[in-house]
């Protein structure tokens, strides 16, 4: 029996819906987690169309490509031998198609036996809540959006996952797999696997996982920022040389260091200013309260007004290297400037 899709929902009261056979009529599927949705996509495949995609029940559309004729006879076409159809739209931005008047007609009445999937990737899911075509739109939607998890919750992950493939780890270093990794599953879960396969013993230890497991450009940031904090300028350098090695270009380098610097300012001012991690939390967009957490510790060891010329002197070099010769020489020389911040 199809459940009549209306308002926003969770991911978890997804599940539970999807657990009980309880399948929605229109969905808007969207966020940073792919792994999660994709999940959640499969099992809505699997509840529909247990013959899988080739089947005559099932109809994919890509966004950039889509006529809304073609999406509106997918939608009107019964079912062969089954309850309902699934209709799946990828990267198809509905709040800035030229259309959006006749897609929301089509969307505003779907029958029982239909079950519409729209899946934001590539594209950004951005709709305006001043316009009433948008607002009509969302009204008929489950908007699901999969979030970065908590780490507590990737902690269980991940040590479920490493039980699956017969092996165990300890809290502290499946947090720390969280922070060198960016806390996300798609990336988590094939290093977990990676990680497996290498280790030898029944326990995966940290130098199993800093041996295959290649630190994102936000971790090697922080860890720059840090050794700066505390003095440990050569640690900086050797730091500064891994973020080359990672072949990432100079103007990324120059903004995940910047973006480093304006967060520890930020979490200064909330130091100062009688606030506590949510307020940072808010501020600057952080997804995990570790990441908060550490950030909240090493403002504690610097000032506001060292916080202030860091920052400066980020966005003195990022100005500069849009016409440097040497670009990876002026974020040689931004390091040694900032370690000369007392």
């Amino acid at each position: 029996m199809a459940q009549k899709s209306k308002g926003g929902n969770s991911y978890k009261s997804l599940t539970a819906s999807l657990a009980a056979g309880q399948i929605g009529t229109f969905y808007i599927l969207h966020g940073d987690e792919r792994y999660l949705l994709e999940r959640s996509l499969g099992e809505i495949r699997k509840h529909l169309c247990p013959e899988g995609t080739d089947g005559f029940n099932y109809r994919r559309f890509e966004g950039r490509s889509i006529i809304t004729d073609d999406l509106e006879d997918a939608i009107n076409t019964l079912p062969a031998f089954a309850e309902r159809t699934l209709v799946e739209v990828h990267d198809f931005d509905i709040f800035k198609s030229e259309n959006k008047a006749r897609v929301s007609e089509i969307l505003s009445d779907l029958p029982d036996y239909v079950c519409v999937v729209l899946i934001y990737d590539t594209v950004e899911y951005k709709p305006d809540g001043r316009q009433k075509l948008d607002k009509e739109i969302l009204s008929h939607a489950e908007v699901i959006e999969f979030t970065v998890q908590e780490q507590d919750s990737l902690v269980k992950w991940i040590k479920r996952h490493f039980g699956d493939s017969g092996k165990q780890i300890s809290t502290y270093d499946a947090q720390y797999l969280v922070i060198i990794t960016g806390g996300y599953m798609s990336s988590l879960h094939g290093e977990i696997g990676k990680i497996s396969a290498y280790a030898q013993g029944d326990t995966v230890t940290r130098a199993d996982i800093d041996a295959v497991v290649t630190p994102v450009l936000d971790t090697v940031a922080y860890k720059l920022t840090d050794a700066l904090i505390r003095r440990e300028h050569s640690l900086a350098m050797r730091i500064l040389d891994e973020l080359f090695q990672m072949r990432e270009s100079p103007h990324k380098l120059i903004f995940s260091i910047s973006l480093k610097m304006r967060q520890l300012l930020a979490a200064r001012v909330c130091i100062d200013s009688n606030l506590g991690k949510t307020a940072l939390i808010e501020m600057c967009g952080i997804r995990h309260d570790f990441q908060a957490r550490a950030l909240l510790d090493s403002a504690r060891k610097t000032t506001i007004r060292n916080c202030r010329e860091a920052v400066l002197l980020c966005t003195q070099t990022a100005f500069e290297l849009n016409s440097a010769p040497e670009p990876e020489a002026r974020i040689i020389e931004l390091i040694a400037k900032l370690a000369l911040v007392k």
